[in-house]
C-alpha cells in the first residue's frame, strides 16, 4: 500500500511539474477533530484541538478549475490521550474558483498514522475533503475545510467492538508563491 501511495504522489508531481499556471505554498491550520463511534460510547468522547502543517502545488486546468495536491501532518483524533491520532495526510482538491478571490474545493484524503505501530489504530484511512477558500491578497488566503472519514480507524481485532470514523474541522491560512 506504501509503494502504490508513493508512486501515485510520484506521478502527480512529476506530471504536474510541467504545468505552465503552477503555484507552491506553505499551509498551516487548526484542527477541531473527533471520532464518531458506533455504536455509541459508554465513556466520555470529546474533540480534539490540534494542528496542521503542509506544502502544496496548485495548478490550473483551465480557467476556473484546478488540482492542488498537497502533503501535511495533521493532529486529529478525540481528547483523550490513548485517542489521539497523527497523521501524515496527501489530500487532492479539485478546485473551481468563483470570481477572483473564493473558491470552493473537494476530494480524498489518503492518510498514514505516524508515532506508535501497535497501538489498536489502523495504519491508513481514507477519508473526503471538502472546503472553502478566499484569497486576502495575491499571495496570502485563508480556508476551511470538513474532512469526512469513510474508513474504520480502530484495528479489526480491537476487543472494544466499536467502530470509529474521524472528523475534523481545520481552519488555515497560508501562502502562494
Amino acid at each position: 500500500m506504501r509503494k502504490t501511495l508513493l508512486f501515485l504522489a510520484f506521478i502527480i508531481v512529476t506530471s504536474m511539474s510541467f504545468a505552465q499556471n503552477a503555484s507552491y505554498g506553505v499551509r498551516v491550520g487548526y484542527n477541531i477533530s473527533n471520532l464518531d463511534f458506533e455504536p455509541h460510547p459508554t465513556f466520555d468522547n470529546m474533540h480534539r484541538n490540534g494542528f496542521a502543517i503542509g506544502f502544496f502545488g496548485e495548478y490550473d486546468l483551465s480557467a476556473a478549475i484546478g488540482l492542488a495536491p498537497e502533503i501535511q501532518f495533521s493532529a486529529e483524533g478525540a481528547k483523550d490521550r490513548d485517542l489521539r491520532i497523527d497523521y501524515i495526510q496527501m489530500p487532492i482538491l479539485f478546485k473551481y474558483r468563483i470570481g477572483d478571490r473564493l473558491s470552493v474545493g473537494a476530494g480524498p484524503l489518503v492518510s498514514l498514522k505516524v508515532h506508535e505501530y501497535e497501538d489498536g489504530f489502523k495504519n491508513f484511512g481514507f477519508s473526503g475533503v471538502g472546503g472553502l477558500e478566499f484569497m486576502i491578497s495575491d499571495e496570502i488566503f485563508i480556508d476551511a475545510r470538513y474532512h469526512y472519514g469513510f474508513t474504520n480507524v480502530l484495528d479489526d481485532d480491537n476487543p472494544s467492538g466499536y467502530e470509529a470514523t474521524n472528523t475534523n474541522i481545520q481552519l488555515g491560512i497560508g501562502i502562494k508563491i
